[in-house]
C-alpha cells in the first residue's frame, strides 16, 4: 500500500522547491505525476505552483475545503504531490489518505505546522493525525542559527501576533524563527506566555 507523507517545515525552508525537484525527478524517470494546491493560495496565482527560488509550474488540480476530488483524473499516477497543505481542510485530506489506499498512489503533502500564533492550522492537524510518515523540512532561524519552528509575523517590521489566521504573504511578511527568538520578539504577547508556570 502506498503511503500519505506530511513533509513540514517553517515558512523560508524550501518546501515548495523540494515539492518541484521530487515531481521533475519522477518525470525524469518517465512517471507521471500531479500537483495539487488548495484554491486559498492566491500569492502567485491561481493555477500555479511556485517556489520563492523562482521555479514554477501549473497545478493539475485545485481544490477548496468541499472538493471532492475525482478518482478518474489520477488514473496512471506514480505520484500525487500537495503543496500548501495546511489551507486543506479535514475533507480533503481524509481523501487523499483513501487515495493512497485505495489507488495505491503514494501522496506527498508539503506545508507548515502551525500559523504564526503558534497554532495548528486544520490540515497540518488532520495528517498529523492520518501519515504514514512525517519528515520535518529544516531551515535555520532567521536572528540566531538555532533550527527554525516557528512562523513569526511581522506588521510593518514589527512582530505580531494580531490579525486573520490566514494572513498570506511571503518573506515581507514572515520569518522562520527558534523558540527563544519567537517568544523574546514577540514579549508579551507571545502565545506560550499566556498561560502561566
Amino acid at each position: 500500500m502506498a503511503k500519505l507523507y506530511f513533509r513540514h517545515g517553517t515558512v523560508g525552508s524550501a518546501k515548495t522547491l523540494n515539492l518541484l525537484a521530487v515531481a521533475h525527478n519522477y518525470e525524469q524517470q518517465g512517471k507521471r505525476v500531479a500537483l495539487i494546491k488548495p484554491q486559498l493560495d492566491v500569492r502567485f496565482s491561481l493555477e500555479s505552483v511556485r517556489s520563492r527560488a523562482g521555479l514554477e509550474r501549473a497545478a493539475e488540480l485545485v481544490v477548496d475545503a468541499e472538493s471532492v476530488i475525482d478518482r478518474k483524473q489520477l488514473e496512471g499516477l506514480s505520484c500525487i504531490l500537495v503543496d500548501e497543505a495546511q489551507f486543506l481542510s479535514a475533507f480533503v485530506i481524509e481523501q487523499l489518505r483513501q487515495i493512497s489506499i485505495e489507488l495505491d498512489i503514494p501522496v506527498i503533502c508539503y506545508g507548515l505546522r502551525t500559523t504564526f500564533k503558534a497554532e495548528l492550522f486544520e490540515g497540518a492537524k488532520r495528517l498529523f493525525e492520518l501519515a504514514d510518515a512525517i519528515e520535518e523540512v529544516k531551515t535555520t532561524c532567521m536572528y540566531c542559527n538555532r533550527k527554525g519552528v516557528f512562523n513569526l509575523k511581522l506588521c510593518e517590521g514589527e512582530p505580531t501576533v494580531d490579525g486573520e489566521t490566514v494572513d498570506l504573504g511571503t518573506e515581507e511578511k514572515y520569518v522562520p524563527t527558534c523558540c527563544r527568538c519567537y517568544v523574546e520578539k514577540l514579549g508579551e504577547k507571545a502565545p506560550m506566555r499566556r498561560t502561566p508556570l
